[in-house]
């Protein structure tokens, strides 16, 4: 079952974040909304759109076919009451009547139904979504697959993650299969509507209703493609919610969001490499729909709908020609492993661009390890992420794109298992020689941050108890194709990979390759650097930006006084949430 999720903001993340203006308060008439599109065939925003119905054409009783009133009521008028929180049934039903009018204005398109709105306590949701993610098979498999993109560490349930995620952070839903919007209130309290919330799920109302969203088109295979259809799903609702906030700042009447209960209060708990990576579709996607809808109108929006994007690289680069490669993989391991053929597809994940992205970027925010860009400061390779070249009005937009991971052409990630042993094989396919090599590089430095040695070309490199993610890695390049091996123990990566030219680490360290790079490949670790941006004159710093020793209050400077590298604004975690709370998200059920 797909649900359709809204992230809730904390009330401190309010304050630093635009509040989106989506709903009406009372007394006030709007104005006739000069920026609605007739329609038009052919090209342009007004293709497959339908005109709006004026006030005397809106009366109760009425069909469906009109655009821009429902049950009586019309996208001009307001409601009679003055505050969105704590509504009554009479109330909420009024308040949803007159948003599905103004959706339908917006999207051009009339509802052909009327869509029930519930509410439902945060505890009560939280019980319900807790643990949801499947078999224990399921739990384990996707455990290595979170580890292997160094985001959940080898301690840490990857599940549990994504639970505190989803738990304390939604809002609402919209659920296909039951055909209702879902609203999450706080314990105790009389239900409190965010307006916001309220328009973006009547949007996916809509689109179930003329694309049906529990078509299986509709639920990704993979990660990659399950953030990929999302990217339209997701990306159209922003976009209406755009066109929206526009109307609300011209000529429309409307209120803030009412002030949330937090979710996950201020945020703590949030596991940020997961968060950042489930928003990509919520920025990108809208900056797809909206190019879409520039060049072709809403009939290139339906198309797209129809035929919904296969990875996060179409959707990041807005390009739905992007093409990908053939990835090449032998299941060869000896010595008990085993994949995971139920799972995945035929025991496979494919973790996709907008993964990798944020693989790297994460290592600079949770650990200050500058990977992306090595001669860059922690500092500045976070705000690689922030650094979005267009934007959103209603709410921050992210990048997701960087020479790092912008070749991307294929991968497959294999959990494997051995008795109470786990580990991976991840074998990658780029565009170019030249994309694997950058990738392969940055891969490198990011070893070599979280361990202490040196790497050695050919060899398998380990790393300590100590880290997050200790255990032995193989890193091989042949041509366009990277393949990742890791284990617990060195001979286990032979054991996955027996036909891999990797020879066991040098216990003495003597072989060291001080470039990392591969077959000539160059700047694997930063002229000579071990990749480690704890070693390097650009890498971590002592100040993190809450004024502590580090990012999490620890002292795990360099000894630099250089404050300018403390990462900006993440010192305290709320601070991470007023840029992202007001993201959404679309998640697979098993």
């Amino acid at each position: 079952m797909r649900r359709v999720l809204t992230l809730s903001t904390a009330a401190a993340a309010v304050a630093a974040v635009a509040v989106l203006c989506v709903a009406l308060t009372a007394g006030v008439a709007a104005a006739p909304d000069a920026g609605a599109v007739p329609p038009a065939s052919g090209s342009g925003p007004g293709a497959g759109a339908a005109p709006s119905a004026s006030a005397d054409e809106c009366d109760p009783g009425d069909g469906t076919e009109l655009v821009g009133c429902w049950n009586g009521t019309h996208y001009e008028e307001s409601v009679g009451f003055a505050e969105t929180d704590g509504l009554n049934e009479t109330q909420l039903e009024a308040l949803t009547d007159l948003t599905m009018a103004r959706v339908e204005h917006v999207r051009q398109r009339p509802f052909k139904e009327d869509v029930p709105v519930e509410t439902v306590t945060r505890s009560e949701y939280a019980n319900d979504t807790a643990s949801g993610n499947g078999s224990e098979a399921f739990r384990r498999w996707n455990d290595q697959v979170w580890e292997a993109l160094f985001v959940v560490g080898d301690e840490t349930d990857a599940n549990d993650e994504i639970d505190s995620v989803f738990g304390g952070a939604v809002s609402g839903f919209y659920s296909p299969s039951q055909d209702r919007i879902v609203i999450v209130v706080p314990d105790g309290e009389s239900p409190d509507i965010d307006p916001s919330t309220l328009a973006h799920e009547l949007l996916h109302a809509m689109q179930d209703q003329y694309h049906d969203l529990t078509d299986p088109r509709y639920v990704g295979a993979t990660q990659d493609g399950d953030l990929a259809v999302d990217g339209i799903i997701e990306g159209e609702a922003v976009h209406v919610e755009e066109r929206y906030a526009a109307r609300c700042a011209d000529n429309w009447t409307c209120a803030e969001a009412p002030e949330s209960d937090g979710g996950g209060g201020d945020g703590a708990d949030f596991n940020f490499g997961i968060l950042q990576t489930v928003l990509q579709p919520y920025g990108d996607g809208a900056l797809y729909v909206r190019e879409l809808r520039d060049e072709g109108g809403w009939a290139a929006v339906n198309a797209t709908m129809n035929d919904p994007p296969e990875s996060t690289a179409e959707v990041i680069h807005r390009n739905p020609d992007y093409e990908e490669g053939n990835v090449t993989f032998e299941d060869a391991a000896a010595g008990g492993w085993e994949t995971y053929p139920d799972q995945g597809v035929e025991g496979a994940e494919t973790t996709g661009e907008a993964s990798m992205f944020v693989m790297f970027w994460y290592q600079s925010l949770e650990y200050r390890h500058a990977v992306l860009e090595p001669d860059a400061t922690v500092r500045q390779n976070v705000e690689i992420h922030l650094d979005a070249e267009a934007q959103l009005e209603t709410r921050a937009t992210y990048n997701y794109a960087h020479p790092v991971t912008d070749g991307w052409a294929g991968d497959e990630l294999y959990p494997y298992r051995n008795g109470d042993r786990d580990g991976y094989v991840w074998a990658t396919e780029w565009q170019t020689e030249d994309d694997a090599a950058a990738f392969r590089d940055a891969y490198v430095r990011m070893l070599t941050a979280h361990g202490d040695g040196e790497y050695a070309q050919g060899a398998v490199y380990e790393i300590g108890s100590e880290s997050d993610f200790p255990g032995a890695y193989g890193v091989e390049r042949d041509g366009t194709s990277v393949t990742i091996t890791h284990a617990p123990s060195p001979e286990g990566v032979l054991e996955l990979r027996p036909d891999a030219d990797l020879a066991l680490p040098d216990v003495d360290g003597s072989d060291g390759d001080m470039n990392g790079g591969d077959d000539g490949d160059t700047n694997g670790g930063d002229d000579g650097s071990d990749g480690n941006t704890d070693d390097g004159p650009d890498g971590n710093t002592d100040d993190g930006a809450d004024g502590s020793d580090g990012a999490d209050g620890s002292d795990s400077g360099n000894g630099s006084d250089d404050t300018d590298d403390s990462t900006p604004g993440f010192g305290v975690a709320a601070a991470l949430v007023a840029l992202a709370a007001v993201g959404l998200f679309a998640r697979r059920s098993a």
